[in-house]
């Protein structure tokens, strides 16, 4: 794209916004009752439910190298740090220099929230034509931005109220082509959180199965996966997103199967008991992010690593747009055959096992224990809807 034609979109961009954005880069597309929308939900207690707004918190262990915890920049480390130079607020900011005329240099992230709903996004920016704006409301929204901050930090704020269908928003702010460097900080999406997630250790129902989980990822063995493949077995996989970057094919084959799928394990494995809620909510969602770009679908489902969490952990999740914390009532990993209450497999138990090199004689054990006491392996997210 030339330089008079990025000018020229940079100047219809600005009338459009314009049009439709009040004068003090606010811009409020909550419906109005005579609009005959649903209205909005009763609201509850306001929270910040962005992950690491002000770019404060290091990337977990694991991480990709130069990720910032919480966000996805498109142009990665190659265009967005963060910053300890004259930041808005607290030590740090995040300043995004688009690597060459075709980047805006977005960063983004997906916010859990409720249908029916208002929120107001806000963002303090620095630099020349900054915008600021959420996605998949259900709704139209207009970004907030600004022409010019004049080398100082100017406040960006988007209301919206999301439709009636409205899970998660993805919340972005980017520069525009060849308008230089632009810096952010002190990021909000303020509205009611969302219900804490479901804590399980196994899955009421009737039915006669249970449910294989298989986490970590680390030991991939081709003979586990051919006896996944030969005994049709749904596996529900809890991988860390370094692994299964690493061989993302691999997930793919052994949850091929009808009702298998690829859940949460958090990005560093480590005991969130110990983290603050934001820092819990930071290997939540990171870890989430990374699942959903490797294999197309968000998960809903989280395994506390060590099987550790407190009740930080279930707002986190809930933040994270999961909604059960799962942990086990049976332990078939390495060689073991531990049930966790009295007699034999009862149905809807968790059975949990490790991607590890005993899986491939794990797994039999596992099943002959199902077999034995009448159930057979199902899908486990079919079950928690």
């Amino acid at each position: 794209m030339s330089l008079s034609t990025r000018l020229s979109a940079l100047a219809a961009s600005v009338a459009l916004v314009a049009a439709v954005t009040a004068p003090v880069a606010v811009a409020d597309t909550a419906a109005s009752a005579s609009s005959g929308a649903a209205a909005p939900a009763a609201p509850g207690p306001t929270v910040n439910l962005v992950t690491n707004p002000g770019f404060e918190l290091p990337a977990p262990n694991l991480s990709d190298w130069g990720s910032i915890a919480g966000w996805s920049c498109t142009g990665g480390p190659a265009e967005a740090a963060v910053t300890t130079t004259a930041p808005h607020g607290g030590t740090s900011a995040l300043t995004v220099t688009p690597a060459n005329a075709d980047s805006t240099g977005e960063c983004a992230q997906t916010v859990a929230v409720q249908p029916n709903t208002s929120y107001t996004a806000s963002a303090w920016v620095r630099g020349n034509f900054v915008y600021l704006g959420a996605t998949g409301t259900g709704r139209d929204v207009a970004p907030a931005w600004t022409e010019t901050t004049g080398g100082s930090w100017q406040e960006l704020t988007t209301r919206f109220t999301t439709g009636p269908n409205a899970r998660s928003i993805g919340l972005y702010v980017h520069g525009w082509y060849q308008e230089g460097p632009y810096s952010v900080d002190d990021v909000h999406v303020d509205g009611p959180a969302p219900a804490p997630a479901v804590p399980a250790g196994s899955v009421p129902t009737t039915d006669k199965v249970v449910f294989f989980t298989v986490d970590d990822g680390w030991q991939r063995t081709p003979e586990a996966e051919k006896f996944i493949a030969d005994h049709h077995l749904p596996i529900t996989a809890f991988p860390l997103p370094m692994p299964a970057g690493t061989d993302p094919g691999f997930f793919q084959r052994v949850t091929a199967v009808p009702g298998s799928s690829i859940q949460d394990h958090s990005v560093s494995h480590s005991d969130l008991s110990k983290l603050t809620l934001e820092q819990q909510q930071v290997e939540i969602c990171d870890a989430r992010d990374a699942l959903t770009r490797l294999f197309g679908t968000a998960p809903v489902v989280f395994r506390p690593p060590y099987f550790a969490w407190n009740a930080d952990t279930l707002q986190a999740a809930a933040n994270c747009g999961i909604r059960t914390v799962l942990t086990a009532d049976a332990d078939f990993s390495w060689g073991a055959s531990n049930i966790w209450h009295p007699g034999t497999l009862q149905p809807g138990d968790v059975v949990l096992m490790h991607w590890a090199n005993t899986l491939a004689t794990d797994l039999p054990r596992a099943l002959a224990a199902a077999d034995a006491a009448g159930l057979k392996p199902a899908g486990l997210v079919d079950y928690l809807r």
